[in-house]
């Protein structure tokens, strides 16, 4: 039992380290998760509930059918359960600037037999989303990832339907954590207007709408 715990406590040291370690070089350039950590990208923190995949998809009110962008969707943590909910006449855009990531989550919607999923490969802000095709957006711990805040959510917003959702969702874990007021002000500047809040200034999502 002893060995048990000392395995895990050397693996929360080990994270920590990472993370420490993550945290200090993204503040001198923008730098995405690593296609080798997309495990640890896949783990639903246990310390942040409003983290979890179900909790921000609950804060999307999907309905079968909807398009969605999944921006910035690493290895699929998201992708896959929005595509079953959106179901077979849904479709939902995996975007990614790494092609190790969307390999990832090709092998999840094959795994999953899921016929609903196109790939694109990019980073926001570089016009490769086109317009009023979204019914939602997300943006799970990628905001700080991204050199052009302004020029990605602005690329968003136009690619949003009227009346669309961009659900923004930051953890204090995270080594590009944006804090509430810094997202609200570049989403504020592009056109988008606050609609809800979830969570609290650690660990929360944000609903803008394209009014």
């Amino acid at each position: 039992m002893r060995s048990f715990f000392n395995t895990i406590l050397r693996l929360i040291v080990l994270l920590g380290l990472i993370a420490l370690t993550w945290r200090f070089f993204s503040r001198r350039s923008s730098i995405p998760c690593p296609t080798w950590l997309s495990w640890l990208v896949e783990l639903d923190n246990p310390f942040f509930k409003n983290y979890s995949a179900r909790a921000i998809m609950q804060h999307l009110a999907l309905e079968p059918g909807m398009k969605v962008l999944d921006c910035g969707c690493g290895p699929g943590r998201l992708t896959i359960p929005v595509a079953k909910e959106v179901g077979p006449a849904g479709q939902v855009t995996a975007f990614d600037i790494q092609p190790g990531m969307l390999q990832r989550v090709r092998d999840k919607v094959e795994a999953e037999n899921l016929s609903n999923v196109q790939f694109v490969q990019g980073g926001a802000g570089e016009g490769k989303l086109g317009r009023n095709q979204y019914d939602r957006a997300l943006l799970v711990t990628v905001l700080g990832e991204i050199p052009d805040q302004k020029a990605a959510l602005a690329e968003i917003f136009e690619s949003l339907k009227r009346g669309g959702i961009l659900s923004v969702t930051e953890v204090i874990a995270d080594p590009h954590f944006q804090r509430r007021d810094s997202v609200i002000r570049a989403a504020n500047s592009v056109g988008f207007v606050e609609k809800d809040f979830f969570g609290n200034r650690l660990s929360y999502t944000i609903n803008f709408e394209k009014s």
